[in-house]
């Protein structure tokens, strides 16, 4: 049975970290829209944003060896961690302006400071981690970071990473005391009960199942109501698809030409979670490794303190797996049916070009929880087995697409696909994702209101005092969000509390 169209100006799809921040923004800079929200699940944040699901590392840079590249010469490419460093900036500063006007209470409960480290074993690597930390320790956003590879030093730094090792390996780390782990569920309900406040209507247990252009150049969505099994009809003059995984397959129902030769590719991540709180203490900094030769970027290994539920938890991983779901909650036919006329050579092109990938993920799979504890024990040489449990993370759809280096490139990172009208956006892709959310959605209003943007400016920059700005380029500026986020996000106090 379906219902009389409803009509609307913004929908979003899906109660993720992204809708509620492009939910929150757009309710700041314009109250007046009436926005809708649809999520099939029975609360926000379960999905992607889940804090079980995601690293919550607020990805800057700081240690994630994988944003600094080795070039030919030997140099070192640092321009992906300065963009990734700036996107998180303009993350802390929304948070701050959220928090200090009281919009959001209790920072403590999403974001914590904690030391972001990077930790490499054999010479070549050592060498590697030298490089780059002469490449970044003059670089303002970096200001802080010390290197060192000094047993002595590094067993004060990382005493459980350290024990049992020998004196005469060579091991390095990097160490910066600005980094944070952050709850980006926590985070993410906390949002959604602003956006109550304002007034949007937010819809659980409401699945999206088809979405078509309507003559009057409306988005017309047939949703499904769990609750009451009713097909409901609902119309916007903006849609935005924040499904996570979910997102490739409606975009694909829009039949807008940008929805063309792009496919996705699913992996899933399994963490390992210390069982012995006495273990869990003895760590305090998420310590990012590299990844192994031939290994994708999104394995690449850490060991890290999080915060949940205000309890310090220790997590190991990430180990890849393989499901053809495209959300956990998804089916096992999400693969296949999201394979189209237009995009099957791309998929083809992708299956022929990442053999290497797919033997990646058969492997993963095929571990014991012993092989496992192998690889823990490259971090935690005394790491003993019946300590350390398993826990299934989020699903994560790799986007491909044909790019100028070819049919069927898969693409490591997060990317908003979005009408030439720019009556509809999606996001797609996987990690810095939930860290670069303010940066993200700023694209989307910047490719779906242009219009609008100059009269909206004011307000981004008394939200995000660097909206436009290289902080980079302006030091004192930077010193100078740098401290108000830190104060308004109670970093500053918590660092001492936790030291």
């Amino acid at each position: 049975m379906s219902s009389i169209q409803q009509k609307t100006d913004v929908i979003l799809i899906g109660a993720g970290v992204m809708s509620a921040t492009l939910g929150a923004l757009l309710k700041e800079l314009a109250p007046e829209l009436e926005i809708k929200v649809f999520e099939k699940l029975a609360k926000a944040g379960e999905e992607s944003s889940n804090e079980w699901n995601n690293a919550g590392t607020g990805h800057a840079a700081l240690c994630e060896l994988n944003y600094t590249s080795e070039k030919a010469d030997g140099s070192i490419d640092i321009s992906k961690a300065i963009k990734i460093n700036e996107h998180f900036q303009l993350s802390r500063q929304f948070w701050a302006y959220l928090v200090k006007n009281n919009l959001i209470q209790n920072p403590q409960d999403f974001i914590m400071p904690i030391p972001h480290m990077s930790m490499v074993q054999g010479e070549t690597n050592v060498s590697f981690l030298k490089k780059r930390f002469e490449a970044l320790a003059n670089n303002p956003l970096f200001q802080g970071m010390e290197f060192s590879d000094d047993h002595e030093k590094l067993m004060k730094w990382i005493p459980l990473i350290m024990e049992g090792r020998a004196s005469n390996e060579p091991i390095a780390a990097t160490k910066i005391d600005s980094g944070t782990d952050v709850n980006f569920g926590a985070l993410t309900r906390m949002l959604f009960d602003y956006l109550k406040t304002k007034d949007v209507e937010i819809n659980y247990n409401h699945a999206v199942e088809d979405i078509k252009r309507t003559s009057d150049g409306l988005w017309n969505l047939k949703v499904y109501n769990i609750n009451t099994g009713n097909i409901e009809d609902h119309a916007a003059k903006f849609v935005f698809i924040g499904g996570g995984g979910g997102s490739l397959h409606l975009l694909q129902k829009t039949g807008i030409p940008e929805s063309k030769h792009i496919g996705g590719f699913p992996v899933s991540g399994l963490f390992m979670v210390c069982k012995n709180q006495d273990v869990a203490e003895q760590h305090h900094a998420k310590v990012y490794g590299k990844a192994k030769v031939g290994a994708p970027p999104m394995s690449v290994p850490h060991l890290d303190t999080r915060y949940i539920d205000n309890k310090k938890s220790l997590l190991f991983g990430p180990f890849a797996g393989f499901s053809p779901k495209f959300l956990k909650t998804g089916s096992n036919m999400d693969l296949i049916t999201s394979v189209k006329p237009n995009n099957v050579i791309t998929m083809l092109a992708a299956g022929v070009k990442e053999m290497g990938l797919t033997k990646y993920l058969i492997e993963q799979v095929m571990l014991s929880h012993e092989k496992r504890m192998e690889e823990l024990r490259e971090f935690i040489p005394n790491a003993k087995s019946e300590e350390w449990d398993i826990v299934v993370a989020g699903q994560r759809v790799q986007v491909i697409k044909d790019t100028p280096a070819g049919k069927g490139t898969l693409q490591f990172g997060t990317e908003v696909v979005s009408a030439a009208d720019g009556s509809v956006a999606a996001l797609l892709g996987a990690s810095p994702g939930a860290s670069t959310a303010v940066q993200v959605m700023l694209e989307v209003l910047e490719k779906c209101f242009p219009q609008r943007m100059a009269e909206w400016e004011p307000k981004i920059k008394e939200m995000l005092p660097s909206y436009g700005v290289s902080l980079m380029e302006n030091q004192e500026l930077f010193q100078e969000i740098q401290r108000s986020t830190d104060e308004v996000l109670g970093l500053v106090e918590k660092e001492l509390a936790y030291s």
